[in-house]
């Protein structure tokens, strides 16, 4: 995790600092310490810095910059990094994103110290600080067990002299005029949470491990989506891309057309299909019907005159039969003066007889 604590002086940044980097085995990175190793061991940056500060200037933002990219690109700070007093102002915020941004490595989580300015005063007035270890005592909250000694190393206890009130209410004043931006700026990015540093040391920590490992959470699981994304993104683009061996009737496909799909296209163009399905349905049945209703005369038209030409040529030979056939049927024509010989021989016959009878009965 990436953390930056944020919070005004005497809020418990550098004690939270060191209780946060021993929990996420991930450096401290204190500017103010880093300036005094700096300077102590003699680098470039160093003596730039010793420059600086022997002639009571405040160090220049480029060079904090770069003595920073160097404690980041140590091995230790490969898991991470807690970033304590800095940055102070909104010029160094967006600087600090374009250098972790060009190192690949950005901010994770803003973490603000919320602190009551009458607690505050309270806190910097009795604050004691070991010259040897650099641990943090109170004499209202966390005093040592030997006044003036540290429990830890015995090493001398010191009150800095701008552990005042004259000088803690300008230094208050400075906090909001230029670290406020840098809480907005944060904010705007949804990279700020806030935790109440009245209290407890103990309690103030388990709070603000809940949001730290509430946050390497959610950043886990947006690497998996993202990750994802990326798995179906290539899936969708690999089919359009790869090409087609050349085989019978098969022309090769180049591969030049899959550079200009991408993932935000795809989806692009499925949206009008799905948006008017029945239109084109309906435009689509209604062109397969005209096409057929057209195409249909057209194969059907021979059909229907072949069957004509076939029943012409039945007909034909039909009534050409029965025309052939009418000459053997005059057969019975002939017979036909027979039927009517007996009939008229038996008219005759019937007459003869009537005749026999008229003179029978006339007798």
């Amino acid at each position: 995790m990436r953390i930056v604590l944020l919070g005004a002086p005497g809020s418990g940044k550098g004690t939270q600092a060191k209780l946060l980097a021993e929990r996420y085995n991930a450096p401290q990175i204190s500017t103010g310490d880093l300036l005094r190793e700096a300077v102590a061991s003699g680098s470039a940056l160093g003596r730039q810095a010793k420059i600086a500060m022997d002639a009571g200037q405040l160090v220049g933002d480029d060079i904090v910059l770069g003595i920073i990219q160097e404690r980041i690109l140590r091995p230790d700070a490969r898991n991470g990094f807690i970033l304590d007093g800095f940055p102070r102002n909104l010029p160094q915020a967006e600087a600090l994103d374009q250098l972790l941004g060009s190192l690949g490595r950005p901010l994770d989580l803003a973490l603000l110290l919320a602190v009551d300015v009458d607690a505050l005063l309270q806190r910097l007035v009795g604050r004691r600080t070991c010259l040897s270890c650099g641990q943090v005592y109170n004499i209202f909250y966390s005093p040592p067990h030997i006044d003036g000694r540290c429990d830890a190393c015995g090493g001398k206890l010191r009150h800095r002299a701008d552990d005042n009130e004259e000088t803690i209410g300008n230094r208050l004043r400075v906090y909001e005029m230029q670290t406020l931006p840098v809480i907005d700026y944060y904010k705007e990015q949804g990279k700020l949470r806030t935790v109440q540093g009245v209290g407890e040391v103990s309690n103030i920590f388990k709070a603000m491990r809940k949001v730290v490992d509430d946050v390497k959470v959610h950043a886990q699981n947006e690497s998996r989506s993202d990750a994802i994304r990326r798995a179906i993104a290539r899936q969708q683009v690999a089919p359009e891309a790869a090409t087609v061996k050349p085989g019978i009737g098969a022309p090769s496909v180049r591969t030049s057309s899959a550079k200009s799909v991408t993932p935000e296209t795809t989806p692009k163009k499925a949206m009008p299909k799905k948006a008017v399905p029945k239109k084109a349905a309906v435009n689509k049945a209604s062109a397969k019907k005209a096409t057929t209703a057209k195409a249909t005369p057209r194969k059907a038209a021979p059909k229907k005159t072949t069957p004509k030409k076939a029943v012409s040529k039945q007909s034909s030979t039909r009534t050409a039969t029965s025309r052939k056939v009418a000459p053997k049927s005059a057969v019975p024509k002939k017979a036909a003066p027979r039927k009517t010989e007996a009939r008229k021989s038996a008219f005759k016959n019937k007459a003869v007889k009537r005749t026999h009878v008229r003179k029978a009965t006339a007798k």
